[in-house]
């Protein structure tokens, strides 16, 4: 341990800091035998083998500028995290390091910056202002989906006729704009059923009153607030191609339909299931946006400032799932941030953003847990563990993955932050 060290702290934001490290002889000379000690290991001297030559003997013959070098190199090593220690910061990665003044053998001075755990504020966490919406299903709904069942127990009839709004069709389409394909516009063999509006307005309505064999063009305009940017609000034609009108007949409701969708013995009680399932669901999305809206208030009544590596590291972690989102749809990450309808530089903007709102929530979640004791046991901990390897056992990578102690940290932290989230809700139930 180096006693006489002597660090001096510059708070270069709320997130970054510098400190200035003074070092004496006595810090000195307790890096010079680990420093002949590395440097004896690559010495080749006459009678010893290689890596041992002993250090008495090795340091008469190594290079003095060489072996001060790796003297000034150990020091600081040594001593970085005892500054960060001693001034009560955490660095958040490795500091960066430089040597302002050296005089051998008597006082080496240094900077050592680095990102750190800033001081967070958290806000009363048991009163926060956020309301839970009421669990709410349309009869709309139900009926939506009673009409989906249907429709998988239609009949199907190929018809020689024009076709008309409730027809499924067989189609060959393809969509340009200024006389060129442009991509996702296009298909063969494509089933369509008219009224469902799969479509953009217009398209389906086109298609009524033409049968089979026949190719027309339908001409259309993107809604302006079309999801693709090059395409909102452009005007584009369709040429289509019907090759099939099935006339469908849907089955009669009834007791007898009931019990064909399951333990129903009539309409009432399969509606009644139909809805219960859409309860839980909207149950779900409900609670979840709660638990999302108490994090977000959560950071606007505390005082907490996110540090740029960390920000980094999400910004990071956000790009890798957009490449991989990108990669499973054939495309570039340019191309993938194109069909969300932003430029590339308001995507980064947006990411950043989002990138900065996660850490922000993530470190006084981290706070939260400490103050009040919220801890995962290792029992847990195995059991979610357990759960992934079966999960994931026909994938050699993602097993020996899950062999990684990082890996159970990792699954260890997202534990605790789920049960901090929880501890919150409670709270504020």
């Amino acid at each position: 341990m180096m006693e006489n060290m002597k660090s001096k702290l510059e708070k270069l934001s709320d997130t970054r800091v510098k400190i200035t490290v003074t070092l004496d002889g006595d810090d000195l000379k307790k890096a010079r035998k680990p420093a002949v000690e590395r440097l004896a290991k690559d010495l080749k001297l006459p009678g010893f083998r290689a890596g041992k030559v002993p250090a008495e003997v090795a340091e008469k013959h190594l290079d003095a500028a060489t072996l001060e070098e790796h003297i000034l190199d150990i020091a600081v090593r040594q001593t970085v995290p005892r500054a960060f220690d001693e001034v009560k910061e955490l660095a958040l990665a490795i500091p960066k390091v430089d040597v302002t003044k050296y005089v051998a053998g008597e006082m080496a001075e240094y900077t050592a910056e680095a990102d750190v755990l800033p001081e967070i504020k958290l806000g009363d966490y048991t009163k926060l202002k956020v309301k839970k919406e009421k669990v709410k299903v349309e009869d709309s709904e139900v009926e939506e989906i009673v009409e989906n069942v249907k429709r998988g127990y239609a009949e199907k009839k190929a018809v020689k006729r024009k076709a008309k709004m409730s027809d499924e069709v067989l189609i060959d389409f393809a969509g340009k704009k200024d006389g060129k394909e442009f991509q996702g516009g296009s298909a063969k063999n494509y089933s369509l059923t008219l009224g469902s509006k799969t479509f953009i307005p217009g398209f389906e309505e086109g298609i009524v009153g033409h049968e089979p064999g026949d190719e027309f063009d339908i001409p259309l305009t993107f809604p302006k607030d079309y999801g693709v940017k090059d395409l909102a609000g452009e005007d584009v034609v369709f040429t289509v191609l019907i090759k099939q009108v099935n006339e469908v007949t849907l089955p009669e409701e009834g007791d007898d339909f009931a019990k064909k969708c399951g333990p129903f013995k009539n309409m009432d009680e399969f509606r009644a299931d139909i809805r219960k399932n859409l309860e839980a669901q909207a149950g779900f999305k409900v609670e979840e946006k709660f638990k999302d809206d108490l994090v977000t208030e959560l950071v606007k009544k505390s005082e907490v400032s996110a540090p740029e590596v960390l920000i980094q590291d999400q910004v990071r972690m956000i790009t890798n799932d957009a490449e991989n989102n990108a990669r499973s749809a054939g495309m570039s990450l340019d191309k993938y941030i194109e069909s969300s309808g932003m430029a590339k530089k308001e995507w980064e903007k947006k990411t950043k953003e989002l990138a900065e709102t996660r850490v922000k929530a993530s470190l006084c979640l981290q706070i939260l847990a400490r103050d009040e004791g919220i801890t995962v046991s290792d029992e847990l901990v195995d059991e979610k563990m357990a759960e992934l390897r079966q999960a994931y056992k026909k994938s050699p990578e993602a097993m020996k993955n899950l062999r990684d102690p990082r890996v159970r940290q990792d699954v260890k932290n997202r534990m605790t932050v789920e049960k901090t989230i929880e501890f919150l809700a409670e709270k504020n139930s």
